[in-house]
């Protein structure tokens, strides 16, 4: 049989553990529930299997029968910090909890894969590295698993590195997409508190007031990136947080806000991390005020390499067809800590749509929405193109040998 054809005999039993993993989601680096969760499903397979020492990674080996190169595969495993607005039977039973980017699939698919290939280890020249991955939600698990040694698990390096992303909305079900090259946005965070000195609101000469500076500041960061950056190496800077004050009629001796910023090459990076912090220490120094100002950098460009990226492409059509691929025109302005691997290892992401049937994918809720929902359909589809992308590559670099 097939692999997609044995990928669908595992179908009920991937219902069952994304289901399992969708009604108790855990966040962070932290997930001891679905660490035994994923163990168990992997129970009986022929895979080297070690668990993570500062957060509950799972990390799976599966050598084949005959030494060769490697391949990673890398499935994230966390939730988000949301309560879930959506009925279904298996929704959320933990309060302000919800798997609302579809890593719960992730995983299950990855398990499959491991299914699929250990089936099939006695015609596999090389190695397979099962990644399973907490804290891709802002607590960079891709980074404190490359620390801890996930690369080096099968003896040497991987020669490639794939990732699935499932999406509730955007693509039709069950149709794959990813790009060559830049494929998300670096993610990085301004966190600014201006400080001046507090006093009665009826007597703001008395005072030094921090709102209106920061405020200016809020203005003046948006006009810094419509005025000099090329619209065609675009950033985004969004202020998703503002504080300050207690009551109308105090002027309070600090206000803080903090903002995400993306952008798409080492170039725009460096610059906006630059032109930020003065603009805002500007601003400060103009009304009298001090301001602490951080840039945090948190998670690099997501950059397929434009190999990997097309015998991706060629791949989901030889297993599910040419009408089930779509090039992305553009990239995402989400973020991924799976730029981590691919800093290290040429590879790809690649997205699959899981909006339900029923819903217009251009209208539905997207990731990270409470009302997100993801159809199970798609489990063994993703199941067979992991599989399938570390036999293919693996086949073909034992070929160009």
């Amino acid at each position: 049989m097939s692999v997609r054809e044995d990928a669908r005999d595992l179908a009920e039993d991937l219902v069952r553990l994304r289901r399992a993993l969708h009604a108790e989601p855990e966040i962070g680096l932290d997930l001891p529930r679905t660490q035994e969760k994923a163990l168990a499903a992997l129970d009986g397979l022929p895979l080297e299997l070690s668990t993570g020492v500062g957060l509950t990674s799972v990390t799976g080996v599966l050598r084949g029968s005959r030494p060769g190169p490697v391949v990673l595969l890398r499935g994230d495993m966390d939730a988000l910090p949301l309560s879930e607005s959506v009925g279904s039977d298996y929704r959320s039973r933990v309060d302000g909890r919800m798997h609302a980017c579809g890593h719960d699939l992730h995983t299950a698919m990855l398990v499959g894969a491991a299914h699929l290939l250990s089936e099939r280890r006695d015609s596999l020249a090389g190695s397979v590295i099962f990644m399973f991955q907490p804290g891709e939600e802002g607590y960079d698990g891709a980074g404190h698993m490359l620390g801890e040694g996930t690369l080096e698990a099968a003896g040497t390096r991987p020669v490639a590195a794939y990732a699935l992303h499932v999406t509730s909305a955007g693509l039709p079900r069950g149709v794959f997409t990813t790009r060559r090259g830049p494929a998300l946005a670096a993610a990085d965070t301004l966190t600014v508190t201006v400080r001046g000195a507090g006093g009665h609101g009826s007597a703001p000469h008395l005072a030094k007031d921090p709102i209106p500076a920061a405020c200016e500041m809020v203005t003046a960061l948006q006009t810094f990136v419509t005025r000099s950056f090329d619209p065609f190496d675009s950033v985004v800077l969004t202020v998703g947080s503002f504080h300050a004050g207690t009551q109308n009629n105090i002027i309070p001796p600090e206000a803080r806000f903090e903002a995400t910023v993306r952008s798409f090459s080492p170039a725009a990076h460096a610059r906006v991390k630059d032109g930020a912090v003065r603009v805002c220490r500007g601003i400060a120094g103009a009304h009298g005020l001090e301001a602490d100002v951080d840039f945090t950098e948190q998670y690099p460009v997501t950059v397929n390499d434009r190999r990997e990226a097309e015998f991706a492409a060629d791949a989901v059509a030889e297993v599910h067809g040419e009408e089930r691929f779509a090039w992305a025109e553009q990239p995402m302005t989400a973020s991924e800590d799976f730029s981590r691997v691919l800093d290290e290892v040429p590879g790809a992401m690649v997205l699959l749509g899981a909006c339900p049937a029923d819903r217009d994918p251009g209208r539905a809720p997207f990731n990270h929405s409470p009302l997100a929902e993801f159809d199970d359909a798609v489990l063994g589809d993703g199941a067979a193109l992991y599989a399938e992308l570390a036999l293919r590559r693996i086949a073909a670099e034992n070929s160009a040998a």
